[in-house]
């Protein structure tokens, strides 16, 4: 039974990087713990704030916010964090040699309802110059993160990590408080039959994703030439496994609701880690017209549509936006 620690020395990943992933699993430990807790330790509901976003915040939106901020600014290889919850990036230590993003509660309109929510991190390199209270050292595309993964908060917790060297996957052993190996190398399959998007909002995408929905929708009878199943847990985290496990393609598009918003999802702390984690299983992740991890970022809170999955379904959505 190999744990991550060990994994992490294998695999030739710096001492000070090892440390700080070992702090984010400190704090994603602790949120998996409150929210085995649930009701019991009345951590469920709303406040009655809203984010940078806009977005009306859980309970365990905050509390797991502050869990991770807490833990991150404190390691001394930490230079600053930039997260879904707080308006600005938050200083750490001012000779850090990292910069962590994260979405600390992903999928958390789930959590009253008791389905599976997440954690997703990013991991990049600090200039040399800059404090971590100021944005603009953040604003790195997705090909300099040095690590990306997310926790899986479901039946079990599941650690899904890369490094650039492969996806692996690690459980949450609750007798020993580690995270151990359980799966390495994890690969995509190129093909799939099986997609996830909000149909919900069919009618305010672009001409090009209606137009693929509808051919999936008319199975074997229609251009794609074969029968499809739609899945939809409206958590990244989720929909992102899933494809992991098994293969599949999932969408979450630009639509003109807000059109001077790109996307729902945020570049920084969920498309490009996504990304990372995708690619490196030999997937392909997108905006249906170029790489994600290319698109440069111009704010930490920037946002941008998603499709992502199994290669050659993600292609063939490319061509229907050309």
């Amino acid at each position: 039974m190999q744990r991550l620690h060990e994994i992490l020395v294998r695999d030739g990943v710096e001492r000070e990087l090892r440390q700080v992933l070992g702090h984010v699993m400190i704090a994603c430990k602790e949120i998996a713990h409150k929210l085995g807790q649930g009701e019991l330790a009345g951590i469920l509901g709303s406040t009655e704030a809203e984010n940078v976003q806009g977005e009306t915040q859980k309970m365990l939106d905050v509390i797991s916010n502050d869990v991770l901020k807490n833990i991150l600014i404190n390691d001394e290889y930490v230079r600053g964090i930039g997260s879904e919850e707080e308006d600005y990036t938050v200083a750490g230590h001012k000779d850090g040699k990292f910069l962590v993003t994260f979405d600390p509660l992903d999928g958390s309109s789930n959590i009253d309802v008791n389905l599976s929510v997440g954690t997703i991190f990013s991991i990049l390199e600090a200039p040399a110059n800059g404090s971590g209270d100021d944005q603009s050292i953040f604003l790195q595309d997705g090909r300099k993160q040095v690590a990306a993964g997310y926790v899986l908060y479901g039946p079990s917790a599941l650690l899904v990590l890369t490094t650039g060297k492969g996806v692996n996957f690690f459980t949450l052993d609750r007798h020993i408080g580690e995270f151990v190996l359980t799966k390495e190398q994890v690969k995509i399959p190129e093909d799939t039959k099986e997609f996830a998007i909000n149909m919900s909002n069919q009618r305010f995408w672009e001409p090009g994703m209606q137009q693929y929905i509808a051919d999936c929708l008319q199975g074997e009878e229609g251009p794609l030439g074969k029968r499809y199943n739609m899945r939809w847990v409206a958590s990244m985290v989720a929909e992102v496994h899933r494809i992991l496990v098994r293969g599949g393609i999932f969408m979450y598009p630009w639509d003109n609701r807000e059109p001077g918003k790109p996307g729902k999802l945020r570049l920084m702390y969920e498309g490009n880690p996504m990304s990372m984690l995708v690619e490196q299983a030999g997937g392909l992740s997108t905006t249906a017209r170029e790489n994600i991890m290319d698109v440069q970022p111009e704010g930490i809170h920037q946002r941008v549509p998603v499709v992502l999955g199994s290669k050659n379904e993600v292609l063939k959505v490319m061509e229907y936006h050309k």
